[in-house]
Formats: C-alpha cells, structure tokens, sequence
C-alpha cells in the first residue's frame, strides 16, 4: 500500500480488529480466518505484544509462527496492519537490563508482569527496541499482505528516572540556550528556586509542595516529544526498508500526557482508541468531538478508528456492557465523520491474563453469539457503504466553525494553584462542542496556529495559555476579515503567556482591543448564580469573571442577575463588539445557555436550516449527510429541516429514496447519499 491512494483506506472501508494468534493454537487460526471472511474482515492488527514470543531470549528470534499466520491471512484475502512489539517487552529485558525500567514521581521503579514497563528515556531499551524492528522489517517488509506500519501501541509512558534527567536537562539547553533563560522562563525568582548549574534540574519528583508550574509545563512538553523520537526511531527504520511503508500509531482520543496536535504531521493515518462510557447516556457527544478531533488531526489524510469495545471492557470499577445498537451507532458515527476504518479490540476474547472480561468480535460463547453476529451485520454494512460513498456525488455543506484548543494551554489548566480546579480546557471545550452539536454546526478542533482563513467563524472556549503566535493568529482572523468573521471567545483566556507568567492590566491583555472590554476579578462560584440573556435566565457553572465595557462599540448581550454575589450583579456576562464581530463570555456556561450564545453569534451559513431534535445528531460531510438518533424514540426529520441540497437523496445501506422526510426508530442511524438511480446502486452492491 502505498501512502498517496492506499486501497484499502481510499477505496475501501477497513474493518476487523486486533488479533494475537500467539493466545491461541494453530488449529484456532484456521478457524478464527474462516470466520473473518465470513465476518467481512479485511484488516487485522497483528503483533502488538509478542515481543517475547518473537524473542524468547536475548538474540533468540523465532518467526516460524508469524510466518505461518502471515501466509494463512494473506491466501484468505485479510491485510495486515504490522505492529511493531515495542509496547512491551520481555521479562528478560527488566531483569537483564534494570536501567530499562521507568521510575515515577516518588522514585518507585516500574516493574514487569505488566505491559508497557519501559523508559522512554533508556538507551539500553531504544537499542533492544531498534534491534527487534529491524529484524521484523527485514523479514516483513516486502510481504504482500502487510499493508501498514503499526509503531508500539498507546504511547503514554513518563520516566523520572536519573537517565531521564540527563535527557530532560539536554532538551531544556536545546530549546532555551542558556540557564539563564530557563530560569527567566520558569520565574525561579520565586521560592529560591533560582538554578545555578544546569544539573541541579530534575523532573518534577515528589516534593514537599507545589511544584514550579514553568518546570511542570516544560516536562510534559519534554515527555511528550520523548516518546515522539521512540515513534520515529522505528518509523524511520522501516522507511528506510519501503520508503513508500504507511505508518502509523494508535492515539487515545484526548489524552494529555502526549500532545496528538505535534504528534500528527509525522503519522500517514491518524488513528484512535475510543472507549466511551455506556452508562453515561451523553456519550455519544464526547465520542462524537473526539471524533471530529481525529479528522481535524488528519488534515486530509486518512484516519480511522483503531480500538473500540463491541460491548464492555474490563478495566472500569463495573463494567456496563455496550448496548450492540450503541456500537452500531458509534461507529456510523465515526463514518460519517470521515473515518476510513473501524476496528475493535480484540478478535477473539482472551481466556487468560488481565482481559479476559473485554468484550471480543468473537466472545467466549462463540461465532452463534448475538455479539458475532452483530459484528458479521456491521461487517455487510460497511462494505456496502464502501461501494456507495467511493461513487457518491457531491453534497452542499454549511460552512464550518473552527473551534480552537491548545494542548499545551490543556496541560497548564491542569496545574493546581488556579483560581478553581474547575477549569479543565478539555471540560470546557466539551461544553461547546455540545452546543455547536445541538445547532447541527459542523466544525474543526484546531490549534490556535493554524490557518483559520477557511472558517465561517472562531470560536475559542478557552485558551487559558497562548503563545505570541497563536494570539497573533486569532487578531488576524478578525483583522484581515473584509466581512468580520466573528471570533467568539470564553472565559479565563489570555490570561498568560506561553511559558505562564501573568499578563499585567485587565484580562484578556491581549485581546482586551478586540473585546472591548476590562476584566476586574475572577470568581470561582458555587451554584446558584444565574445570568439574564434576552429575558432568559440561564445558570452560571461554577466560574464568572467581573468585567466592565470599555468601548462605545461593545454591548452587553447578557448580565449576571441582581441576586449574583461577588459584586457581579448588573455586570456583563457575554458581551458584542460590533466593531471587530468579538464576543466575550465572561462565565462558564452550560449548553442551554452556549447554544443560545452560539445561535446569535454564528453565521446563518454554519447551520442547518432547522436545529436537530434533542438527542439527534445531523453530520453534514460532501460526500453524504448522516442522521443518528441516540433517543429511545422515534424520530421524524423532514429532509428540508437538515439539508438545502435540492437533490434525490437514498439511504446508503439499502439504496430505498428518501423524499421529503425519514422516521428513525429508537436508537437507529442511517447515512443519507445524492447516488446514482437505485438499480445501479444495486448493481454496485451486487
């Protein structure tokens, strides 16, 4: 497969999962094929954790097995995503070779018998990491059925180690120059914390108090850019036998220890692990934002979901299982949204180790399952859809939202010693990503350094940290608009620059000119505090912020009501600067209130032309228009409500015409197609 029009991704929807034949007998692999073609299986990941079957002993390699696996999958149609086992190593490792071993923040050394027990930061281990590789590539490299690179599996390891250290001390040098820089950035003015040689820097290790929040920010940056040279150690090597090899690692949607907005330039597909909470009845709008993250990652390029549960997993304190019409919707969901794969965790379900109670494509109660059969359904489903969304014509769209989120902004909302715990970046986003659903917005999760030109409309929920660039971004979104594009921008953003010092002056420093506004105080708040916006009362989260107009151009759109405490009555709570399109939220809201916000605020050309019923998600993509129904009703959406593309429309699963409305029953979805007539959509699926 190449990496410009692979199969497999551009012209054909993956599906299958992870599958570790080294659980299982050979006379178990025959059967587990049979039943993948049976189940319309085209991918299978394979060799994630056989590091230690691959090398039982230092130098010792057997492949018999893998061979024997590759040829069956290959004669039986199935490609290989090819891992690279670097996840976890052998128990001989760790105990040959200690200094492999990571150590955490109060010095306790990481032991095997688990997974994924290794420094980042150990040598000994990346030379044991290159050596495997280079092995597995020379064997492999050439072999028709593998059509992807899969490099190590969930980075997310942080070492504390003395090794680390030297590491971390060569990465601060490299990036600021002097020592002196580093302790201008950190501010080690404070608490005596001033360096006065460069090996007086370790990680943030276990201390009587809090930790400098400059050397906090800096190794997680370091952390994250550590496991990247892992990545790209063992991409490089097997580019270097097929430079034309599509490599890729699996992401963990938003997980913070590594930031996916560096990470992404460097894979061919974007991939994602996604396990949502089938308890949570609102799932379906995290997975739904994470979903879109992933495609804003991807920037045109493939991506695909990568791990996800059939029913339930293993790891929760109680594991709700996953309805099978939710795993239906989850993953049409991912569809609409531009995925080109999805692929479960695991094939067939481990009778031993720690996930024995992970739900599987193949269950312990065998192929006759409710569970397999389902995944056989979804299976037909998905190579129908394959045929008709690579010929379907094109749909008009609204135009879309970017909505702006900053990883490293993230990292520095998780600090403590804020104003309140309460303001996690990813949690705010959230809430604004709900609203924008609610309205049927279709948008982009983007860095504040990305071209924003394209957009309808900015919407910064919170951007607590920014760097000159990314505020430079945002002021020439809204100062090279020859229409006033309308950036809107929430609460506790601005407020400090990239290394965390303080702007001085009334928030948000930065964009005070745009706002026209004065930021006084900010007020961590119980409940109980309401603001009126246009004769509606909507209730405060848990933060405010006092702030005052400072400029004839701006109006106050709502207030806090004349009970808020804190001095905040009568004061702005979002305010409009008609002479630069900002608006400013100066509250955490909830997405009642968001939606009535976003609905004054964005371009009639972002939206459908009716809002969604509640609990119904409408995706607008060009090639088709998805309608998910997450209520336990029935739901008729009249076409002209979701949609101003005047062409026939037919259901892409069956090729039936779609006229003036649909009915969707409880917990049903169906993706909507300008196809050919439907004797030819037929005879494409024949």
């Amino acid at each position: 497969m190449h990496r410009t029009g692979q199969p497999l991704l551009t012209h054909r929807i993956a599906y299958g999962g992870d599958y570790n034949p080294e659980q299982w007998s050979p006379d178990i692999w025959r059967e587990d094929i049979e039943l993948m073609t049976h189940a319309g299986v085209n991918l299978v990941t394979l060799g994630v954790f056989s590091w230690a079957c691959l090398e039982p002993r230092p130098g010792e390699y057997d492949f018999a097995w893998l061979d024997e696996v590759m040829n069956l999958l290959h004669a039986a149609g199935i490609c290989v995503d090819l891992a690279t086992p670097t996840a976890s190593p052998p128990p001989w490792m760790g105990r040959l070779h200690p200094d492999t071993l990571a150590r955490n923040a109060d010095g306790t050394t990481m032991h095997w018998g688990s997974r994924n027990h290794f420094s980042p930061a150990s040598q000994t281990y990346r030379d044991h990491s290159e050596r495997i590789v280079t092995r597995l590539v020379e064997r492999y490299a050439g072999h028709p059925a593998v059509v992807m690179w899969h490099v190590g599996n969930e980075y997310g390891q942080m070492c504390y180690s003395d090794e680390s250290a030297e590491r971390f001390r060569a990465w601060l040098v490299k990036r600021y120059g002097t020592l002196e820089a580093i302790n201008e950035a950190w501010g080690t003015a404070f608490w005596s914390q001033r360096y006065s040689t460069i090996d007086e820097i370790i990680p943030p290790r276990t201390a009587p108090y809090l930790i400098n929040p400059g050397l906090n920010l800096d190794f997680r940056r370091y952390s994250s850019d550590l496991m990247l040279e892992c990545f790209l150690e063992q991409r490089d090597i097997i580019r270097q036998a097929d430079p034309q090899a599509v490599v890729t690692t699996n992401f963990m949607g938003f997980f913070a220890p590594v930031n996916y907005q560096h990470w992404a330039p460097h894979l061919d597909v974007i991939a994602d692990d996604i396990y949502p909470d089938p308890s949570d009845p609102d799932s379906w709008h995290t997975t739904a934002m994470t979903h879109t993250l992933m495609r804003s990652l991807a920037r045109g390029k493939p991506w695909m979901i990568m791990e996800q549960a059939i029913t339930a997993v293993n790891w929760r304190a109680h594991n709700v299982p996953k309805p099978l019409h939710q795993t239906r919707r989850e993953t049409l969901s991912a569809i609409a949204r531009g995925a080109r794969g999805v692929c479960f965790f695991q094939w067939r379900a481990s009778t031993a180790g720690s996930e024995r109670f992970h739900s599987a494509m193949v269950p312990h109660q065998g192929p006759t399952s409710a569970t397999h059969q389902a995944i056989r359904a979804l299976g037909s489903e998905l190579d129908t859809l394959s045929t008709v969304l690579e010929n379907a014509a094109p749909l008009a769209t609204p135009q879309r939202v970017a909505l702006v989120f900053d990883w490293e902004s993230w990292w520095a909302t998780q600090e403590p010693a804020l104003p309140t715990n309460r303001l996690d970046a990813r949690d705010i986003l959230a809430d604004w990503h709900t609203a924008l659903l609610r309205l049927g917005v279709t948008s982009d999760i983007v860095a504040p350094t990305d071209p924003l030109g394209e957009y309808a409309a900015v919407v910064v929920p919170n951007l607590y940290q920014a760097s000159p660039q990314a505020l430079a971004n945002l002021r020439d979104c809204v100062e090279r608009s020859d229409h006033l594009v309308p950036l809107i921008v929430g609460p506790f953003t601005a407020v400090a620059d990239h290394h965390g010092h303080i702007h001085r002056g009334g928030f948000p420093v930065p964009l005070a000119d745009l706002t026209g506004t004065h930021g006084n105080d900010w007020v961590p708040l119980e409940a109980g505090v309401n603001i009126d916006m246009a004769g509606a009362q909507y209730a405060v989260a848990d933060f405010a912020e006092h702030i005052t107009v400072t400029s004839d151009l701006t109006t106050t759109i709502a207030h806090f009501t004349d009970d808020a405490p804190h001095d905040l009555a009568g004061h702005p709570a979002i305010t409009h600067n008609a002479g630069t399109n900002t608006w400013y939220c100066a509250a955490r809201l909830s997405p009642d209130a968001l939606t009535h916000l976003l609905r004054a605020a964005l371009p009639s050309s972002t939206r459908l032309p009716a809002e969604p019923p509640h609990g119904v998600d409408v995706v607008s993509a060009p090639t088709h228009l998805a309608v998910i129904n997450h209520t336990n009703e029935h739901q008729r959406i009249a076409l002209a409500d979701i949609t101003t593309d005047q062409q026939n429309l037919f259901c892409a699963m069956t090729g039936a015409p779609v006229e003036d409305s649909l009915t969707l029953p409880p917990y049903d979805a169906t993706i909507l197609v300008a196809a050919p007539a439907v004797s030819e959509t037929k005879e494409l699926n024949a």
